[in-house]
């Protein structure tokens, strides 16, 4: 599911395989009575609703989750710009320290959205998590040195920093279930064999239609589901735009 391109000719080839199974089936047997019309046409009147609703309900369900790592993508930044204000509060000899740390923080976050690759995300993840215990060690020395209101509000938004991560990589696992994928290929592989079976016209070219249709929606679903390999990937533009603010230079 994370190769949209697959998925598109993949489909475009099984609901075209299924429509020339209909016809196939339509050309072994006599044409249909005008009460065995009508009921075919009922039932793939059905199948054919179904299945918008099911694509239409699983694009909703890929564009909530598109919208729930943006989200989070900003309130990532949201975070990291507020303790990196909040530093101002520690000792002076701890602030340029944890001021380093947030920045080189913010690089690997900025590096985990941009990635495009799985297998490159290893050594990313294990810089992140280090970073994450050295930020809170940072945190956690003076506050518990010097017990205070003050040094509490640096925890706290130390604490919204790493929250923040596991939220953002939460969503990122957040995919369409692969049940719902095969609850969609299946109704729609019956629906264009049955296109295909209850075909009138010799006219090949028509029976490319639904198989196209179908298997744009599956592409488009498939592309904005696919956090990195889609080409509607979300952007690291408030990552991206603290780390301007703290690197001017």
């Amino acid at each position: 599911m994370n190769r949209p391109l697959v998925i598109l000719l993949l489909s475009f080839f099984l609901m075209w395989l299924a429509t020339r199974i209909g016809v196939y089936f339509h050309n072994r047997r006599p044409e249909l009575s005008e009460g065995e019309r009508d009921d075919y046409n009922l039932v793939l009147t059905s199948t054919l609703t179904l299945l918008g609703l099911i694509i239409g309900f699983t694009f909703s369900m890929a564009v909530s989750r598109y919208d729930q790592r943006k989200n989070y993508e900003e309130a990532e930044a949201n975070a990291i710009g507020t303790e990196y204000v909040r530093a101002e509060l520690l000792p002076a000899t701890d602030v340029a320290h944890v001021k380093e740390l947030l920045r080189a923080y913010l690089d690997q976050r900025i590096l985990y959205y941009r990635t495009v690759r799985e297998r490159d995300l290893s050594p990313i993840n294990a810089k992140t998590a280090q970073l994450e215990d050295e930020l809170w060690a940072s945190v956690r020395g003076p506050a518990v040195a010097t017990p205070n209101a003050t040094g509490a509000i640096v925890v706290m938004g130390m604490n919204d920093v790493l929250n923040s991560q596991g939220y953002t990589q939460a969503a990122w696992w957040n995919r369409i279930p692969t049940a719902a994928w095969l609850l969609m290929f299946a109704i729609a592989f019956c629906a264009n064999a049955m296109i295909g079976f209850g075909s009138r016209t010799r006219h090949r070219g028509l029976f490319l239609v639904l198989p196209l249709v179908v298997s744009v929606s599956f592409f488009l679903i498939s592309d904005i589901d696919s956090p990195r390999g889609g080409t509607i990937r979300v952007r690291p533009q408030n990552l991206e735009s603290l780390a301007q603010s703290l690197n001017p230079h």
